[in-house]
């Protein structure tokens, strides 16, 4: 038994073969890599934060990854997250820090940023969270809002944010306090955190600078 097709039917099926061959020569996110515009800079806001119920991360900020020779947008970081560390004690904040590599906190960046006795994990994973206490010492604080700071901004910055959010903490990301190999890792870890990630992360996320935080 043989179908008949109208010629209205066929022309379907013309046009459908034609979108078809068209979708499959379209060009992907590779081939218009330099095409490829970046979207405005994501807003800033000044935030003001209850010192009890907030705690400042400070995440991998050590030797030998923050140096002039290994990462250099690192180093002009280490005085603006000195500066609000001592803002947050003042306020009472919870201080937290991480070291990857070898977990050793003598690696800190910066001697005079070091971490007290108890306030320091190692972990080498990009989520902190992760097999570690940093979820229980926080609640234990009764923690509401984690500021984020720290190198790599698309590692650390995203990773523990990310999760921060997740845990229905409110999440803070200055970004003169975070850091990475190029500007372009800072720019994705600010757009992703602001705008481009899951909602459950941008609507808990506020972009800021170290400058625009009240205690």
């Amino acid at each position: 038994m043989h179908s008949r097709i109208s010629g209205a039917g066929r022309a379907v099926i013309a046009a459908g073969f034609v979108i078809a061959f068209a979708c499959a020569g379209r060009a992907d996110i590779i081939d218009d890599w330099a095409s490829v515009k970046a979207p405005p800079a994501p807003a800033l806001k000044e935030v003001t934060l209850d010192g009890k119920t907030t705690a400042l991360l400070i995440l991998d900020l050590q030797k030998p990854s923050c140096t002039p020779q290994r990462r250099a947008r690192c180093v002009p970081t280490i005085g603006k997250i000195k500066a609000l560390a001592e803002r947050a004690r003042a306020a009472g904040a919870m201080v937290f820090y991480t070291f990857a590599g070898s977990g050793d906190p003598h690696e800190i960046a910066d001697p005079a940023l070091a971490p007290k006795d108890g306030e320091w994990i190692a972990q080498r994973g990009p989520d902190k969270f992760l097999g570690s206490v940093l979820e229980q010492r926080l609640k234990e604080r009764g923690i509401k809002t984690v500021i984020v700071t720290g190198s790599s901004a698309q590692g650390v910055v995203v990773g523990t944010g990310s999760g921060a959010a997740q845990r229905g903490l409110k999440v803070i990301v200055p970004v003169d306090a975070m850091s990475s190999d190029e500007a372009y890792m800072e720019q994705y870890a600010a757009f992703h955190m602001s705008k481009g990630g899951p909602a459950i992360v941008t609507d808990e996320t506020t972009l800021t600078r170290t400058e625009m935080i009240r205690f």
